[in-house]
């Protein structure tokens, strides 16, 4: 079965947009991890330090959110990644698809994601 130029249409901008989710969110978590090791590293040098204990449980508490942040952002990541590989995978079924360049973008960028 053939896909109509609409549906054709439609599967493309889902890609785009699945591709882009996935990337964003990719890119998040990363910076989520980047800003924990920098709030590890603010807290360490309050304790050795021996700053004042108001400082140190701001630092903690700081590098607690961003500890749950990165949770968060992982489970929204794997969620999307997911939701992006069932669409390529149902995109590769479609002959009209099969060659498309949002499904190779959508194929790098998922891969991009899962290192």
């Amino acid at each position: 079965m053939t896909l109509s130029e609409v549906d054709l249409l439609a599967a493309r901008r889902q890609l785009k947009i699945k591709s882009g989710v996935v990337k964003r969110l990719s890119k998040e978590h990363a910076l989520y991890k980047t800003e924990a090791g920098q709030q590890q590293q603010k807290l360490d040098k309050f304790v050795a330090d021996g700053a004042e204990g108001w400082d140190i449980n701001n630092a903690t508490r700081m590098m607690e959110e961003a500890n749950k942040m990165i949770v968060d952002a992982a489970n929204r990541l794997g969620k999307a990644t997911g939701e992006l590989k069932d669409l390529i995978t149902a995109s590769k079924k479609e002959p009209q698809l099969a060659e498309d360049q949002e499904l190779l973008d959508a194929e790098k960028i998922l891969e991009e994601a899962s290192t």
